[in-house]
């Protein structure tokens, strides 16, 4: 349900990108798991190589039980829901993340 303020609202989004410089903030999201029910959101450099995302996730999700990360050899991967094969050395502006995009991932 959308909440609606009864007055003018005009404080500026502390999220804003122009806050965060060279880094964006990413959400990732592990699609379907059980334990990491919602996205985490982390700032991340535009010019991180997207391997590097994958990297710090191979540590991230680590807390899961089940996880081993081999699982994330056959990840598929999609972008603010639009299905993505991601450069792993192009950075992530190169592969259509930006500020406050969606990452998420299926094993």
């Amino acid at each position: 349900m959308a909440v609606v303020a009864n007055y003018e609202y005009n404080w500026p989004s502390r999220s804003a990108a122009e806050f965060y410089g060279d880094a964006q903030l990413v959400h990732v999201w592990w699609k379907g798991n059980p334990y990491f029910v919602a996205a985490s959101t982390f700032p991340f450099p535009k010019d991180m190589p997207f391997g590097a995302l994958v990297g710090l996730c191979k540590e991230f999700f680590a807390a899961d039980p089940d996880f081993t990360p081999e699982m994330m050899d056959t990840a598929r991967w999609a972008v603010d829901k639009q299905p993505i094969t991601p450069d792993l050395e192009a950075s992530l502006v190169a592969n259509g993340v930006g500020h406050k995009s969606l990452v998420q991932f299926e094993i």
